[in-house]
């Protein structure tokens, strides 16, 4: 990428359930092997995970926002939020991946403070949080470089509530953003 200026972001549609499936997959494959089962992501994970989006992304739920990144007209990040999931925590940002060779170049900050904005619009005393596997180094690295905080950890549903796709017994954590303004960059 020769800029983040290159990047465009919108709304989700239920156009892009495959390629929204196919990255999501991608991520699971590269950062949640150990956690999953091999033969769960070496299976057709992009088919379980594109019927999900193409309902999600077809629904009309008034409480959903789906942001994607685009570069060079390909799909290469995605940011999915349930506004007013939890009392105590706000918004849940259910989903965020980006492109493996799109990381470090910005597209997560951005999605990120697309999402909070997304949020503070819809509620602006709300807060922010997602579930990040424990194992998952780089990206608790990458929230709590944004501000994140841990504030709990849970066992990891299996997938589809099928326990031969999980390996072992993996762990949650719950990152939170009390004041997801936060995570907007503030003009000088």
């Amino acid at each position: 990428m020769t800029s983040p200026d290159d990047l465009s972001f919108r709304m989700a549609d239920a156009d892009d359930a495959a390629a929204v499936a196919g990255l999501h997959a991608d991520s699971w494959r590269r950062h949640y092997r150990g956690a999953f089962s091999d033969a769960f992501l070496d299976g057709d994970v992009a088919g379980y995970r594109r019927e999900r989006w193409t309902e999600r992304l077809s629904a009309r739920d008034p409480q959903a926002r789906t942001i994607v990144a685009e570069f060079g007209g390909e799909l290469v990040g995605l940011a999915h939020t349930q506004l007013g999931d939890d009392p105590r925590w706000g918004a849940l940002l259910d989903n965020l991946h980006v492109a493996y060779g799109l990381k470090r170049m910005g597209v997560g900050t951005r999605l990120m403070a697309l999402t909070a904005q997304a949020v503070l619009d819809d509620a602006p005393e709300s807060g922010l949080y997602l579930w990040v596997l424990e194992q998952n180094a780089g990206a608790r690295a990458f929230y709590t470089a944004r501000g994140g905080a841990c504030v709990e950890t849970s066992l990891v549903s299996p997938p589809g509530g099928d326990p031969a796709r999980l390996h072992g017994s993996p762990r949650g954590m719950r990152f939170v953003w009390p004041d997801p303004s936060r995570l907007i960059p503030r003009a000088d």
